[in-house]
């Protein structure tokens, strides 16, 4: 029971480890929590999804290659991808928001920048690989049930900020969107 209760402590330590910090995926689900709640936990379940893809590859490569050589140009693609992503928060920022788009294509958007994200692939080349090494199914539940409650509560919390403060809301989507082209121009400069 203890081994079973420290895999739980240890899964859900990772998860928020990987979700909570401030990065260019959790800048795009607050631009998206700003327009509606369903689009910041689209958003948040896009990347999750990716999360889980990585998380997988992980795992079934971990044995078979050394995948720390690619690392430069999950640099230099992620940096490519963070500006794109950066223009798009940036042209949501004028004064009238355009209206929340489909879910498919939130989803959709949020998973392709989660695969490209250099954090969230660094991170699953480190500590998730790490993970694969020392955990089991109990310990992937734990840490996959912590990304869930963040992709739940971060857009929540900020869609409840930004309706009791409307004018808070375009302060979330500029902070949002120079926080990602900050964090371009770092993946930038590790690439090089």
């Amino acid at each position: 029971m203890a081994a079973v209760l420290y895999e739980v402590a240890f899964g859900l330590l990772l998860g928020f480890s990987l979700t909570i910090p401030p990065g260019p995926m959790n800048a795009f689900i607050a631009a998206q929590a700003v327009r509606s709640f369903r689009e910041g936990l689209t958003t948040g379940f896009g990347a999750l999804s990716a999360d889980l893809l990585l998380g997988g590859i992980v795992f079934g490569l971990h044995a078979e290659f050394d995948l720390a050589a690619a690392v430069r140009w999950v640099y230099l693609l992620g940096a490519a991808v963070m500006v794109a992503l950066g223009v798009t928060i940036v042209r949501g920022a004028s004064a009238h928001p355009p209206p929340p788009t489909s879910g498919v294509r939130t989803y959709s958007k949020a998973f392709g920048i989660g695969l490209a994200n250099p954090f969230q692939i660094v991170w699953w080349l480190t500590a998730g690989l790490a993970f694969a090494y020392v955990g089991g199914w109990v310990l992937f539940v734990a840490l996959f049930a912590a990304v869930a409650v963040w992709v739940v509560l971060f857009p929540w919390g900020v869609r409840s900020g930004t309706q009791q403060r409307p004018g808070f809301a375009r302060a979330v989507v500029v902070a949002s969107g120079a926080a990602v082209f900050a964090f371009a121009g770092y993946f930038l400069y590790l690439a090089l």
